[in-house]
């Protein structure tokens, strides 16, 4: 049986660590490479950070999976007994441009279930938590269940690239909503906007496409504030799948999904 009192402070304190180790860093100079294109960035801090997390989980859990963004972990079809999904660094290209607005994500999930999930701002020192079944928190503050919102009084996250021409989505659908809500962020850290849309700082999050390790803790934050994670379709989360992701509070998911997103395919 897994002792998760014992897997949350030795995960508590690994987060301190790495973050302490990410702070000292922007003393350095960091070797930037690119993945998929210019603007999709990797640094040697993120790698270290991932093998730092994955080499402390191999020595004391031999026997969990590891779902990685730097390829440090195990290549998974279906998620059996304990999985850990890590991003080291999310929010690189903020990381690299401005030291800041990125964090740590780590969701911890069981046959598939989310069950732990940490999500840590480390300039801020604001490390968000949440435990299936017992509520969410940011440092020692217990996050409140969302309050239902009206869509005029709303602050949605949506990054600016999704109203205008792309590949993914047609740029009318979300323009409309763009011009009806009260303001539109975009902070460049998947998991930080789901923290904050947890923590009741955003009313709603909107985006194309995340892979696992973008969205595994966010899901298990928002779900225990009584939020909505799900695609722009409505329908549930693939744990181990990339999607789009659209989350907020239960209300306004709902009204986004039926005035907004109707024509999303």
């Amino acid at each position: 049986m897994t002792n998760w009192m014992e897997l949350d402070q030795n995960i508590r304190e690994w987060i301190a660590e790495a973050g302490k180790r990410i702070r000292a860093s922007f003393q350095t100079e960091l070797n930037i490479q690119t993945k998929s294109n210019r603007n999709d960035l990797v640094t040697n801090i993120d790698k270290a950070t991932e093998e730092f997390f994955t080499d402390n989980i191999r020595n004391i859990y031999p026997d969990h999976e590891i779902v990685g963004e730097e390829g440090y972990g195990d290549e998974l079809q279906e998620m059996k007994g304990i999985t850990w999904v890590i991003d080291p660094i999310d929010g690189t290209m903020n990381f690299v441009h401005q030291q800041r607005n990125f964090a740590i994500s780590i969701g911890v999930y069981e046959n598939g279930v989310g069950i732990l999930g940490y999500i840590y701002d480390v300039v801020h020192d604001e490390l968000y938590f949440a435990k299936k079944g017992e509520g969410a928190y940011m440092n020692d503050i217990k996050l409140e269940e969302l309050k239902p919102v009206d869509i005029e009084d709303s602050i949605v996250a949506l990054n600016a690239l999704w109203v205008t021409e792309n590949k993914r989505i047609d740029p009318t659908i979300l323009a409309p909503l763009v011009q009806t809500v009260r303001g539109v962020r975009s902070y460049g850290s998947a998991a930080l906007e789901m923290a904050y849309v947890a923590s009741g700082r955003l009313d709603a999050y909107l985006t194309m496409r995340l892979a696992p390790w973008d969205f595994a803790a966010g899901r298990i934050l928002i779900e225990e504030v009584g939020g909505k994670v799900t695609n722009l379709k409505g329908e549930d989360l693939n744990p181990l799948e990339k999607s789009s992701v659209f989350v907020g509070n239960s209300q306004l998911h709902k009204t986004i999904l039926e005035k907004y997103l109707y024509r999303f395919k």
